[in-house]
């Protein structure tokens, strides 16, 4: 009898790990139609083997950006010195002509071929169109501050010398050994500064964390969230679920061997309990994994409503090999009407839909709040971190600019003699993308690591 005993003890606390992190992440998620069951079946059996095919693309790729940028909130301690931190930028041969020359149209060959005819008909004209150094310079500046206006993030400076093109494949996302007070400091300007947060009110934090809080303080921060308007609400989980999933990539590449021998990467067990199970982590763990989910809705309705834009037949993920080129659109026309065809959307629609002077404010202080988080980006110490911190901010601040902007996308002219009434640039384009291809792996290692923990039963 006692051994009987002893077997279903052992048998409910092995079930205990697996349940303790996934128990609650089940079921219809908060503010929206769909549900966990949904998401996991389409993101894991449809979208995701095919997505990171396309993101394999040179197209994909190879991400232009600035490192070097000084913090502009605080006084930086210095960078890491851990050599998993560091970032390997491309030279310049190992990046494809079509990218990295400023004499091709990185988007449109029809484009180049009217540049072309743009400057015949100048030279021809009887009429001098010419304009002042000052009048082209204003026009730009009306041109830049038109894009920045629609912005929800800083997008680095192609341009500048200090910017370098870097290969995702060869710098993946995963741990680096960058904790600890600076790490913490950046997720707290995030969360104290910029997601509408009092101060009075303190948010939850994991136990035995480089800070924690008590029990009673996560009673009054959600007694405290659950009262702010849905798009207040929704900042908040956009933000956490972010926060979750580079916390599932760094679980699931995390290192478990580093000897003269080899280096060896893979899933930490123990790491992910400690960051998502509900009894080491006071309950919170459960609800930034659905968070997560909820990151995941908002990034694939944007892709779904950028659909028309990628439509263009003047629109190309060029390279400037053509036939691969072509090759690359029709995977990625294929996947943005896969997003489309997914059946429990969230509905955008319920955000910013009241009165409309109030509602355009608060739609300025969302955009103007991750604006600010994408800045402080070029705080993190780790290069590495910064790289993919940067890439993934910018890739949902594109998304949401995407979503708020559905009557430009509407209005796209046929013609690209037009000018476009919604644009994005290659970067945006890039980070859009491979953010959603980091949620997406998110989601998948999920079932990863479900499994790794029914194993330990």
């Amino acid at each position: 009898m006692k051994l009987v005993v002893l077997v279903l003890l052992l048998l409910q606390v092995s079930r205990s790990a697996d349940s303790a992190c996934f128990c609650q992440v089940t079921g219809d998620l908060d503010d929206c139609t769909c549900d966990v069951e949904t998401i996991d079946g389409f993101n894991n059996d449809q979208l995701f083997p095919k997505l990171q095919t396309l993101l394999e693309s040179d197209y994909f790729r190879f991400y232009k950006v600035n490192l070097n940028k000084a913090c502009p909130f605080w006084t930086a301690s210095g960078h890491c010195g851990l050599r998993d931190c560091a970032v390997k930028p491309c030279s310049p041969n190992e990046v494809p002509e079509g990218i990295r020359s400023p004499s091709h149209n990185k988007y449109s060959a029809e484009a180049n071929e009217q540049q072309v005819d743009c400057e015949q008909a100048k030279h021809l004209g009887a009429v001098d169109v010419s304009l002042s150094d000052e009048t082209r310079q204003a026009l730009l500046n009306w041109s830049k501050h038109d894009d920045e206006a629609e912005r929800f993030c800083v997008v680095d400076d192609e341009e500048s010398p200090d910017s370098q093109y870097v290969d995702l494949l060869l710098n993946p996302e995963r741990f680096t050994g960058y904790r600890g007070p600076e790490a913490w400091q950046i997720w707290n300007s995030i969360y104290e500064e910029n997601c509408f947060k009092p101060y009075t009110v303190r948010r939850p934090l994991i136990p035995n964390s480089f800070y924690s809080s008590s029990g009673s303080e996560a009673k009054t921060f959600y007694s405290w969230l659950e009262g702010q308007c849905v798009e207040k609400r929704a900042f908040y989980r956009l933000i956490s679920g972010l926060h979750s999933s580079i916390n599932i990539h760094l679980s699931a590449r995390y290192l478990l061997d580093d000897s003269w021998f080899q280096k060896k990467w893979g899933h930490n067990v123990t790491e992910f309990r400690q960051r998502f199970d509900s009894e080491l982590t006071a309950g919170e763990g459960p609800k930034r994994l659905r968070n997560l989910y909820f990151l995941y809705l908002i990034e694939l309705r944007a892709l779904a409503k950028a659909l028309p834009f990628f439509q263009q037949s003047s629109f190309q993920l060029f390279t400037g090999r053509p036939e691969e080129d072509q090759r690359h659109k029709e995977l990625l026309l294929h996947i943005l009407q896969l997003a489309r065809s997914f059946p429990l959307h969230f509905d955008e629609t319920s955000l910013f839909a009241g009165n409309e002077k109030e509602s355009a404010k608060l739609k300025e202080d969302v955009r103007l709040a991750f604006l600010n988080i994408s800045r402080i980006m070029d705080c993190v110490g780790c290069f590495k971190c910064r790289l993919w911190g940067k890439l993934q901010t910018q890739g949902l601040g594109t998304a949401l600019k995407i979503l708020f902007s559905e009557r430009q996308i509407e209005a796209l002219p046929s013609s690209s003699v037009q000018r476009p009434s919604f644009q994005l640039s290659r970067q945006e384009i890039v980070s859009l993308l491979n953010a959603f291809g980091r949620i997406s792996t998110s989601v998948r290692e999920l079932k990863n690591f479900r499994s790794l923990l029914a194993e330990e039963r």
